[in-house]
């Protein structure tokens, strides 16, 4: 299937499915199948189509396939302002580009109208790359040590890897969430900064893996996630992420990854993967496969929370050198 052809199936949900849900206030794609720069491409069977719904309340629906393509459903109540949206760099990420799927009220066709006019002014780019620096320090502060150990793990790895977003949101790029190791790879190439890739890597603490260490992590993974995949969790917020449909992604798409070279970019997803099996599993009521998470832990200098909090301390003493590298790219 071609990427152009997986929008509309998206557009095709949302009038006939999406539409009829309570409180429908419209719809707009974001991700990487909005952010492709070649719509005839073929759609990589590791990738789904992300659709966002105006929704009051919000509901939530996850992963899904229909009519061959995999998609993921979210929602929100409601939209900011304009100076809102061109501020969240997730949101004028998604609004800069032909996002709307469904507009009864008008609205989310304006906003895309000035948000693309807007969007590469160098003062809102500012504004979107101080968004994710206070995200970065969000998550590191917000790092519990009474809270579960995934709930630890969580805050520590999404507040690193969010440095990667500081930098893409100043290069105008998708700030992609599963490979977005990968896509600041290519940016800080693109500017002869492969020194500060390393500096990324570091942070997370992976900068040393070698291929086999990568591969022997996802292969513990697979084994969690195939065993956990079949469980009903449905009070759990990513239980469709742990499902044999959206397999291709976090196993799949982990090996793809691996097999171009990219171990070590691949490492950040397999820790977020590893840590949603978990909870998963416990909002299920079943326990097990924590050695292996323990192990990635161990080799990543994070298995305790004093070393959590000392990578913690790493990322946030890093964030002028992020933030003097986000400025030479915009």
């Amino acid at each position: 299937m071609r990427i152009e052809q997986a929008r509309q199936v998206a557009r095709q949900w949302v009038q006939r499915e999406g539409a009829a849900l309570p409180g429908f206030g419209g719809a707009f794609l974001t991700g990487s199948v909005l952010w492709a720069p070649d719509p005839g491409a073929e759609l990589a069977p590791t990738t789904d189509v992300d659709i966002v719904l105006l929704q009051d309340p919000p509901g939530r629906i996850g992963k899904f396939r229909y009519e061959g393509v995999l998609i993921e459903v979210s929602a929100v109540a409601r939209l900011g302002s304009t100076h809102d949206v061109l501020s969240d760099y997730h949101l004028a990420g998604a609004f800069h580009l032909p996002c709307v799927l469904a507009d009864p009220s008008g609205r989310l066709t304006e906003l895309q109208r000035v948000v693309a006019r807007d969007f590469a002014e160098r003062p809102w780019i500012l504004a979107r790359c101080t968004n994710a620096m206070d995200r970065v320090r969000g998550w590191i502060n917000g790092m519990d040590e009474s809270k579960p150990l995934t709930d630890q793990v969580t805050s520590w790895l999404f507040g690193t890897g969010v440095t990667t977003h500081v930098l893409l949101t100043a290069g105008l790029r998708n700030p992609t969430v599963r490979r977005r190791y990968a896509a600041v790879r290519d940016l800080l190439a693109a500017h002869g900064r492969q020194d500060f890739h390393e500096n990324l890597l570091a942070l997370l603490g992976c900068a040393n893996f070698g291929p086999g260490q990568v591969e022997r992590h996802l292969a513990a993974l697979e084994k969690v996630f195939d065993a956990t995949s079949s469980l009903r969790a449905p009070s759990y917020r990513f239980d469709s992420d742990i499902t044999a449909v959206a397999r291709p992604l976090a196993i799949d798409g982990s090996r793809e990854l691996i097999a171009r070279g990219l171990h070590r970019e691949a490492v950040f997803w397999l820790v977020a993967t590893y840590a949603r099996c978990l909870d998963k599993r416990a909002a299920a009521g079943v326990a097990g496969y924590e050695d292996g998470f323990l192990e990635l832990l161990a080799e990543l200098g994070a298995d305790t929370f004093a070393d959590r909090r000392r990578r913690g301390d790493r990322v946030l003493a890093a964030l002028p050198g992020v933030w003097q590298t986000a400025m030479a790219l915009c």
